[in-house]
């Protein structure tokens, strides 16, 4: 990894540090699993709901199933947005959020393990400060652990369907240096970003990148690559701070 230089951001932070993570368990009375997770000014609340049910083209396979539903509150940014019921119908950019989310979390679920159950995770953004989708992913995995530790309290689960922890972080080319975890200013004028979607070991769930302006370069990306293990690792001992709390 080419050595971080100084930068000043507009946050304070160093190139490769986080936003102050916070990640607040059994926030909800009635989801069997639930996690209000805090990337600075990004708080988005993450429950898991169990359903003896899967999809119909599932039914009698003997696996199970994880999906997630990903929303944002009117307020949640600064200026008010319709609700998308009250428009009809999901934008693209929720629709691949919520698959994203899915996606990574099926990812580290062992499904013959879960059984024939759905478990349902919904992600409501109440403020958006960048970096919605990887909090929700983080903060997802949370909610989905407990609610499968609740199924192995009941017996409703003889052996745990993880397979280890996965989590989320965005990082992004700022004035032409790698930075870590953008936050809204600077995602809003980054030359490049990107989201790491990173298991606990190390394993590449999925990579969205994207250069705003010129094409980046492999160099600049291994770069991002490895600040995103740098952060992904610290948000998974967060993950491993909650569950243990």
């Amino acid at each position: 990894m080419t050595d971080i230089q100084p930068i000043a951001r507009p946050s304070g932070r160093a190139a490769d540090q986080v936003r102050e993570v916070r990640l607040e368990t059994h926030v909800s009375k009635y989801a069997e699993g639930s996690c209000l997770a805090k990337f600075g000014d990004t708080h988005v609340l993450c429950t898991a709901s169990v359903e003896d049910r899967v999809p119909g083209w599932m039914k009698g396979g003997g696996r199970g199933w994880v999906t997630a539903e990903y929303g944002m509150l009117p307020r949640a940014t600064d200026q008010r947005t319709d609700r998308e019921a009250a428009r009809g119908k999901q934008t693209g950019r929720t629709q691949e959020i919520q698959r994203l989310i899915g996606r990574a979390l099926r990812a580290v679920t062992d499904m013959a393990t879960l059984g024939e159950l759905q478990i349902r995770i919904d992600c409501d953004v109440l403020q958006a400060d960048g970096g919605t989708r990887t909090a929700a992913i983080t903060g997802g995995y949370v909610a989905l652990a407990l609610a499968i530790r609740h199924l192995r309290e009941i017996g409703a689960l003889k052996a745990d369907p993880l397979k280890e922890p996965v989590a989320a972080i965005s990082c992004g080319l700022w004035r032409g240096l790698p930075v870590l975890d953008l936050d809204y200013a600077e995602d809003s004028s980054a030359q490049a970003d990107a989201n790491f979607v990173l298991t606990a070991s190390g394993g590449i769930v999925e990579v969205q990148g994207t250069a705003e302006q010129d094409p980046f370069s492999q160099v600049q990306f291994l770069d991002l690559l490895a600040l995103a293990h740098k952060g992904t690792q610290e948000l998974v001992a967060a993950q491993r701070a909650a569950l243990a709390g």
